[in-house]
């Protein structure tokens, strides 16, 4: 663990911004401006098509393709962000585990609010169904605002009768819109990118009136996760949102899901973002990869051909 990597990340981050709340405009271009500084793998093939009704990145890793589909949601408090802008997340995934991956470009709040972007990403998930992929082989994953997605994507998933993907791999995922974790206070001032007021600014976008108390949108705090896949929640240890993770990992656990809450000390947000800079990003991404990899059901064709 380098002191050196993770003092120059925290100073990135604590880049002074504007005071008081800024426009959509300028949320996202200052956010698109932060993440083409990150790396992303070299020999991706990218592509731009549609899934469901909504555009998406198609994301192909350098070396040989393995059977396997990642679903990706970006991040973005459901206000800013896009493929692009998670491509080094995305890109590292398929790179380390060999399996293609989709990013979904979902409708962003205050144009579209809640529940835009969950019939957005039930419609992809839906569409890769229909195109018959096997659940088997199809993970979830997602960052920030995208890590709840892919939780509040199954629980949509099971509420229409689908099945579940093999797996869920959320970076620091928000899911709770009532904003009640310990955390929220404990590690205020420590986080260097998230305050109370932030994500207040932009989650009253994404809600427009909704009701907080509603498991699709606080699913930490109220989603029966019963039949869930197996689920890794990494977050770093200085993020307001540490307790959204935690309290998932416990409520998971409750439901019988199999689980896997990863903490990595000193680290802020979606810290894997940092890959190729920070040791630790580049560990996590390892991690997510291995997980990924042992649920994700790659067919025997040997097997197969054999019968």
């Amino acid at each position: 663990m380098s002191k050196e990597q993770r003092a120059q990340v925290d100073a990135m981050l604590r880049q002074p911004r504007p005071e008081g709340p800024q426009s959509v405009e300028a949320i996202r271009a200052g956010f698109k401006a932060m993440m083409a500084q990150m790396i992303v793998p070299d020999g991706l093939r990218t592509t731009e098509t549609t899934l469901g009704d909504r555009p998406a990145l198609y994301v192909e890793p350098g070396n040989e393709t393995r059977t396997g589909t990642i679903l990706y949601f970006h991040g973005g408090a459901y206000v800013f962000g896009s493929p692009e802008t998670a491509l080094s997340l995305t890109g590292n995934l398929a790179a380390r585990t060999g399996f293609r991956a989709y990013s979904l470009d979902y409708r962003l709040a205050p144009e579209h609010p809640f529940p835009a972007a969950i019939q957005d990403a039930l419609s992809a998930y839906r569409a890769l169904l229909d195109s018959g992929e096997d659940p088997s082989t199809i993970a979830f994953a997602g960052d920030s605002a995208g890590g709840g997605l892919s939780v509040t994507t199954c629980l949509a998933a099971r509420d229409a009768g689908l099945p579940m993907p093999a797996a869920i791999v959320a970076f620091s995922p928000g899911l709770d819109a009532t904003r009640t974790g310990e955390s929220m206070d404990t590690k205020a001032g420590i986080d260097p990118f998230f305050t109370r007021e932030s994500l207040g600014h932009t989650g009253a976008m994404y809600l427009a009136g909704a009701d907080p108390l509603l498991p699709m949108l606080s699913p930490a705090v109220l989603a029966d996760l019963t039949g869930f896949p197996p689920m890794l929640l990494q977050a770093g240890a200085n993020e307001v949102l540490l307790d959204d993770s935690t309290r998932m990992a416990a409520r998971a656990r409750v439901a019988g899901v199999d689980v896997i809450l990863d903490i990595t000390a000193d680290l802020p947000h979606v810290f894997q973002s940092f890959a190729g800079v920070l040791d630790e990003a580049d560990q996590a991404l390892d991690r997510a990869a291995l997980f990924l990899t042992q649920h994700v059901h790659i067919p025997d064709t040997a097997a197969a051909s054999a019968g």
